[in-house]
């Protein structure tokens, strides 16, 4: 089976180099242009990411310090920066090596093949997805916003799961309430809105509300 590799840097050229050389050599190699487009790879489970510092978005520190919690893969940073003070910031922040541009390309493999040799030894697969500054975590049933983790109750978070898992489609009430309470129940869908609010209201207190929109005539969706 090839290894995946997610490769993240706004310079396009520096990508399509990247994903020649490595599919060349049997791996499989995912393409993001920002650190905001990376996160939604992420749910790709990388063997490893390749990680531009520089970007416009959020830079690459940023990001890796962001999904470094959720992600055991090793990340190693491109960079044309060589100060130590840079260099400690990106381990800090979870790197695992750094490239320095302009590099060898049978440098950059060679260090990829090792990484990966040894990460073989502790498999983790990441099941994450970030919106925002929240982070859904469903193999650990938690939502967290920077660090904090958010009190939901067991269908606050199936609600959550089921809405952000479709993200951006909408889901009335009668369909929520099949899919979470099933369709034997004692009740009815009356109770699903209640629950949208108190999520709503928990969201709130970190500004994330927004994630949760309601489709007036229509249910609710997450976006």
């Amino acid at each position: 089976m090839a290894y995946r590799l997610l490769i993240v840097d706004d310079e396009k050229d520096v990508v399509s180099l990247l994903k020649d050389y490595f599919e060349i050599n049997h791996y499989e190699a995912i393409c993001a242009y920002s650190g905001t487009e990376a996160l939604e790879k992420i749910t790709m489970n990388p063997d490893l990411i390749l990680l531009d510092v520089n970007m416009p978005d959020m830079e690459g520190t940023v990001l890796c310090e962001k999904i470094r919690k959720y992600v055991a893969c090793p990340i190693l940073f491109l960079t044309a920066r060589i100060e130590d003070s840079d260099k400690i910031k990106g381990f800090a922040a979870g790197g695992d090596d750094y490239i320095i541009k302009p590099f060898s390309i049978d440098e950059l493999g060679a260090r990829v093949a090792a990484h990966i040799r040894r990460e073989r030894r502790k498999p983790v697969e990441a099941n994450v997805r970030f919106f925002g500054q929240c982070a859904i975590d469903y193999s650990a049933k938690t939502l967290t916003v920077e660090e904090n983790v958010v009190s939901l109750a067991k269908k606050e978070f199936e609600i959550i799961e089921l809405l952000s898992m479709n993200a951006g489609q909408v889901f009335d009430k009668e369909r929520i309430y099949e899919k979470i309470w099933g369709y034997d129940a004692l009740g009815d869908a009356s109770v699903v809105a209640e629950h949208i609010r108190r999520i709503r209201a928990k969201l709130k207190g970190y500004g994330e509300e927004y994630h949760l929109e309601t489709i007036w005539g229509m249910g609710y969706k997450w976006v």
